[in-house]
């Protein structure tokens, strides 16, 4: 009540209707080491309701993880106890407070415990009103498949959402069969009684072979007779007065502790069968011929597969296309580290954030343009700085016929959008290949586009390929123009600078596969050097490379031109849509023998 009245904003209405619920879980429950936040069999603990913050931080306060003189710094800018909690707490794996996605992170973060062979349970406070997300339901379905007895969501359930009565109000009955029907074991309980939610708890423990869920029956404003049960107080905090008399009539319900002081707070067992190896093998290198033709896709998933044997923390995640991406190259060596989440790619998402919390590096595959439907879950991983890795497959008008609504021509926007997130967009199969250790050695978000076609291999094994780096594969003194691809249309260009070389102009070709961050050194040289840049790429114009490049040109007052997808696409032929979107050779020759003589 006080940190939410001193801050001026927050949701203390929200806080009271949990307040049991947070004891029992912090005080008895969970099994935890407060000393030691990275201990890796620690209970685990996810408020899914992440405007719920000030009761956690009031619970962390209560078993001395937190002063309760850093509680009154709530919201402020110099404190990390934000409005809604993010990793810049240690004891927060996962930013939250966009509701629905808590319940996907808490199944990866119970997968990853039986990735280490851990004992540890993973508990996620849910809001009532956010079960009216699609992803609260694919994060179900996927507790269930997966048979995570471990993992044990419970939903406040108190009936008032923010601006009027939640879906279900306080049938509890109604809720608690919805659960079930998704293969959940439920239990009803009163949520305001210590002694029910120690059952409850108890009886989560023992169940075997599902999760479970308790259907908590709550008041909002709980204990405060200004605002329990009432709507209207959702994110409105208290005058100085009202908080003062709340707490005086909260603290008029306290039970004598009889000396029992700060509670004792049981430990881990200290049982992790399969610890994360302290580093790494060497990853097998590629065995390719220069000239073979193979899709990126397909070399991604061998080289997911190589990285998979080599480290036993790479873990995959498949939304049903995994003979597409060719993850099921992973899936053959690594079963117990392979995750199906089916055409659910939200819940996808929030798996790989929350075995990415918890030390797993996962790599999360599907077709690029169904990424988009994560989008959220992508930017709350970014927000929460966890170390996902995303790789979307089937890029672009070259995948052909499929039409439209299977293209990818938003995704580098996406991803690029996101702070720290690398990039990485391979042309051939040694980089594809070499970009997935890359992108499991960054620290952070990693994005690789990868393409349908096959493209010939054109770079040596021993080849390095860093984050923020880039290929510069032809180059002369006389170089009149520079175009910057890549991926599939790297090959293109190539031809086309081939083409406009009987006409006596020389084009300088980079294969910029670090999309971010660029190489802004190789750039900045060549717009000095040839005067002009042409960006190409199988996109939108808005938010790609085109626009990766400007960042660095642009200010240094250097030319840019861009080749992109100008509008909507079709089905087509590969080399139809290539040519009609002006992405072949042909076109290109013709734009580059256009902009030199305009000069």
């Amino acid at each position: 009540m006080r940190s939410t009245t001193k801050a001026g904003s927050g949701h203390p209405s929200t806080c009271a209707s949990a307040a049991e619920i947070a004891a029992v879980l912090f005080c008895g429950e969970m099994r935890y080491d407060p000393k030691d936040p990275h201990r890796v069999d620690n209970d685990r603990f996810i408020l899914s309701k992440g405007h719920a913050a000030p009761l956690l931080y009031a619970a962390w306060a209560e078993v001395g993880i937190v002063s309760r003189e850093a509680t009154l710094t709530l919201r402020e800018l110099t404190s990390d106890l934000e409005g809604h909690p993010t990793p810049r707490l240690p004891w927060v794996d996962l930013a939250t407070g966009s509701l629905g996605q808590g319940l996907a992170a808490g199944v990866g973060c119970a997968l990853n415990a039986r990735r280490i062979g851990s004992d540890y349970r993973t508990y996620v406070l849910m809001g009532d009103g956010e079960m009216a997300e699609g992803s609260v339901w694919e994060a179900a379905q996927s507790g269930q498949f997966h048979q995570l007895d471990s993992l044990c969501a419970i939903v406040d359930l108190n009936g008032l959402g923010q601006s009027r009565a939640t879906q279900f109000g306080h049938d509890t009955e109604t809720v608690a069969a919805r659960w079930r029907a998704f293969g959940w074991h439920a239990i009803v309980l009163d949520g305001h009684d210590i002694g029910a939610l120690q059952a409850a708890f108890a009886e989560a423990r023992a169940t075997s072979g599902k999760p479970t869920v308790l259907v908590a029956r709550t008041e909002k404003g709980k204990g405060i007779a200004l605002m329990e049960g009432k709507a209207g107080w959702h994110g409105k905090p208290m005058s100085a007065e009202q908080a003062e008399a709340a707490v005086a009539e909260l603290e008029a319900q306290l039970v004598p502790e009889g000396g029992a002081g700060r509670p004792e707070i049981p430990m881990p067992s200290g049982v992790v069968t399969r610890p994360d190896p302290a580093a790494p093998a060497v990853v097998e290198a590629p065995s390719y011929t220069k000239g073979d033709l193979v899709a990126t896709r397909e070399a991604y998933g061998t080289g997911l597969a190589k990285l998979g044997v080599a480290d036993a923390r790479v873990v995959a995640l498949d939304a049903d296309v995994k003979n597409s991406t060719f993850t099921d190259r992973f899936e053959k060596v690594a079963p117990e580290r392979f995750y199906q989440s089916f055409i659910a790619e939200q819940v996808m998402a929030g798996m790989a954030m929350g075995l990415a919390a918890r030390g797993a590096i996962p790599f999360a595959t599907t077709f690029a343009a169904f990424l988009t439907r994560a989008a959220d879950f992508i930017r709350m991983a970014g927000i929460s700085g966890v170390n996902t890795k995303f790789a979307g497959s089937h890029c672009g008008v070259s995948i052909g016929e499929d039409g439209g609504s299977q293209m990818a021509l938003e995704d580098l926007a996406m991803f690029r959008a996101v702070p720290g997130c690398a990039v990485l967009y391979p042309c051939d199969a040694v980089s594809a290949e070499k970009l997935v250790a890359t992108a499991a050695a960054h620290p952070g978000m990693a994005y690789i586009r990868t393409s349908r076609p096959k493209t010939p291999v054109i770079y040596d094994a021993a080849e390095s390929f860093p984050v923020g780096g880039s290929k510069v594969l032809r180059s002369s003194a006389s170089d009149a123009i520079t175009i910057v691809t890549a991926g599939v249309t790297v090959f293109e260009a190539l031809k086309a600078a081939d083409a406009v070389a009987a006409d006596g102009i020389h084009v300088r070709v980079i294969d910029l596969y670090s999309v971010k961050p660029v190489d802004a050194a190789t750039i900045t040289a060549a717009g000095r050097e040839t005067g002009l840049l042409v960006t190409v790429e199988d996109h939108y114009a808005a938010g790609g490379i085109g626009d990766a490049v400007c960042e660095v040109a642009s200010p240094l007052g250097l030319r840019v031109e861009r080749v992109a997808v100008p509008g909507l696409p079709r089905s087509g032929t590969p080399e139809e849509l290539m040519d009609v979107n002006g992405l072949s050779a042909a076109k290109l020759a013709a734009t580059i023998r256009r902009l030199v003589s305009a000069r």
